[in-house]
């Protein structure tokens, strides 16, 4: 069975009927289909699984079993089309549609994600920004104004926001979120160091840095003990800190 081929332009798009697809490999779909935008700026017409599979570094057959999720299989001998593939994986991912993004917190990380300009390439342009300090409420991040978090019901609505994103401290994240389920955001991606309560028709992905750098943490611990594990015998002999056989 060959892929969907992308509709002429300016015809109708249906949306990609629902299925049940596991989370895990949501996440590689996106992956997939970054590494495919490449491949299509390059020229690239076709690509076999084991090449895609190659170049975002998973294993062939899960990526055959993740694409079978959206009703890919490729042509036996020539792969994947390309960008039929693309205009898949993005129905599927919801890109085909506008998703407006708004970023409550301008701080440090805030500030570098609002001046963030890959976010608007990949089809998540910020058209809202809000925080509560006075020297930064009025002014303007790439053209866009900071507007007060009182706002955000109201600008939300108006601006069609579909994700939210929270980049402020802990104790106020919750207020922020609340706002944001008031103002009809079903989507939420939380930086605050917080767990959020949100009704359960919201979703909520939550990112945070200090634990990401505790399980690569866990990973350079791990790495030590094998490394010293083997130090201590080769060819099942013990070894002493020089590396010499031991009797």
């Amino acid at each position: 069975m060959s892929v969907t081929k992308p509709p002429h332009a300016g015809s109708a798009d249906p949306p990609a009927p629902l299925r049940s697809i596991p989370e895990a490999s949501v996440a590689r779909l996106a992956v997939y289909l970054r590494k495919l935008g490449e491949l299509a700026e390059e020229g690239a017409d076709t690509v076999s699984s084991d090449e895609l599979a190659a170049a975002t570094g998973v294993n062939p057959a899960k990526l055959r079993k993740d694409l079978s999720y959206i009703g890919s299989y490729g042509i036996r001998g020539v792969g994947y089309e390309v960008a039929a593939l693309v205009h898949q994986l993005e129905r599927t991912l919801g890109l085909n549609h506008r998703q407006a993004v708004a970023l409550v917190g301008i701080g440090n990380l805030g500030h570098a994600l609002a001046g963030y300009v890959g976010f608007g390439g990949r089809g998540f342009p910020v058209t809202a920004l809000f925080d509560v300090d006075p020297d930064l409420v009025g002014i303007h991040i790439n053209g866009i104004l900071v507007e007060h978090v009182r706002a955000i019901p109201e600008v939300c609505a108006e601006r069609g926001v579909t994700i939210g994103m929270i980049a402020t401290p802990a104790q106020a994240a919750q207020g922020v979120c609340d706002l944001f389920v008031e103002a009809g955001v079903r989507c939420i991606l939380n930086f605050a160091p917080v767990v959020l309560q949100v009704p359960d028709e919201v979703e909520v992905r939550k990112v945070d840095l200090a634990v990401e750098l505790q399980i690569l943490a866990f990973h350079v611990a791990r790495k030590h003990v094998a490394a010293a594990e083997q130090a201590t015998a080769v060819n099942g002999h013990p070894v002493n800190g020089a590396g010499r056989l031991l009797s």
